[in-house]
């Protein structure tokens, strides 16, 4: 068999003069090659340690490259914040739209240099609405997406369906759906917005629009078109759906009709099969899907919940998506790259593409966690693949 041949070292003095013609191009905004790249992501799939396997790129070709790394952001730390945004506003009298265009903060990955987001694909923030506080109707291109995570949630219209929300809520703002956000009772409202930001701004998509046709004069909301729960009762009930109703929302596209997901109906939904073997990588886990063809909720972020019970621990895994978890209930431990984090309720934590990970539940009750992961735009772009440990920690092909 051939034997490879080992690429040669460009000379000095043509790597200098090549250099010093780059000097003369740049004016022209041109770079003439001089080096090979180095890819930040070494094969993965062959490695079994528990390190990270990728690093930064090296090369001018993979120049100011940036890569996502685990964190934890505690509520106990975070949700102050919150806090003394809302009395900031509350003290002046303006609404969230007024004041900085929502009462939130976005979650920043470390490893993003400061990026408005938490993976390559996802954006995170974590909002508050004081008693009347209100978002005028608007719409846009990203798919979005509330957990709500305090006792009462306030409401989303949503193409004239109003959802009134509780806590563990998923309410559903597809891309090209008009939408507005309130909270009419008497005490503030936390909620996690979720987005696709990140991969509709680098493909120069993000679009606004806040002026809704046929409104009436001087609306800041829409007016409610459909009964509450409307898309609850045509499409939750599992594996039956109406022929007769039409499954579009908006002007969007492959996204799931059914606007808002119930925590209670995830919570007993999980609760009834804690007596399950469950998954050894993932505990009991669910995958909250599109009703009418079983796909994820939008084409690219796919949303779960997952039990796990007092004491259970998972085997390690990793995959080629990335995964942003929320504590509902519980406490706990992620190992991710050889690195613990401790979690509790309302934490919010980020396991990116590549890294090995287990849970541990270390308390006495069960804990739930809710995740959204980009695995659908990964599966769609041909490149998802997990591996797992097995019983005798060896590194084998869960999804090749």
């Amino acid at each position: 068999m051939t034997q490879p041949q080992p690429s040669r070292a460009v000379p000095t003095d043509a790597r200098a003069a090549m250099e010093a013609l780059n000097a003369e191009a740049g004016k022209l905004n041109i770079w003439l090659r001089t080096q090979a790249n180095a890819p930040a992501q070494r094969p993965w799939f062959k490695e079994t340690g528990l390190v990270p396997a990728g690093k930064l790129a090296q090369g001018r070709v993979a120049a100011a490259q940036m890569k996502a790394l685990p964190h934890l952001w505690k509520w106990r730390e975070i949700s102050p914040y919150l806090d003394r945004i809302a009395d900031v506003a509350r003290t002046a009298n303006i609404s969230p739209i007024e004041f900085a265009d929502r009462q939130q903060f976005l979650l920043t990955n470390p490893g993003l240099a400061g990026r408005l987001q938490v993976t390559a694909t996802l954006r995170c923030a974590v909002s508050i609405y004081n008693s009347g506080d209100l978002a005028p109707a608007h719409m846009h291109s990203p798919n979005a997406s509330r957990t709500i995570l305090s006792r009462k949630g306030g409401y989303t219209t949503v193409e004239g369906e109003r959802c009134e929300a509780e806590r563990g809520d998923i309410i559903l703002t597809p891309n090209g759906t008009w939408h507005d956000h309130g909270n009419d009772s008497n005490e503030p409202v936390t909620w996690i917005d979720t987005l696709d930001w990140p991969v509709l701004e680098f493909l120069d998509l993000i679009w606004l629009d806040e002026d809704m046709p046929d409104a009436p004069a001087n609306a800041r909301v829409q007016k409610q078109s459909l009964s509450a729960g409307h898309s609850q009762r045509l499409y939750g009930q599992g594996g039956l759906v109406p022929r007769f109703a039409t499954t579009a929302r908006g002007i969007g596209h492959e996204t799931s009709p059914h606007i808002q997901y119930r925590g209670k109906d995830i919570v007993a939904a999980l609760t009834a099969l804690r007596g399950e073997a469950g998954d050894p990588y993932e505990g009991v886990y669910l995958d909250i899907v599109n009703p009418v063809n079983g796909a994820s909720l939008f084409p690219t972020v796919d949303y779960g919940a997952q039990l796990l019970r007092a004491g259970e621990e998972t085997r390690f895994k990793r995959e080629t998506a990335s995964t942003v978890y929320v504590v509902m209930q519980g406490r706990g431990q992620t190992e991710i790259a050889g690195t613990t984090y401790d979690w509790e309720e309302n934490d919010i934590f980020v396991v990116p593409n590549f890294l090995w990970r287990r849970h541990v539940n270390t308390g006495s009750t069960d804990a739930v966690l809710y995740t959204m992961s980009d695995a659908p735009l990964i599966q769609k772009i041909g490149q998802y693949r997990a591996q797992g440990k097995n019983e005798k920690n060896e590194t084998i092909q869960i999804v090749a």
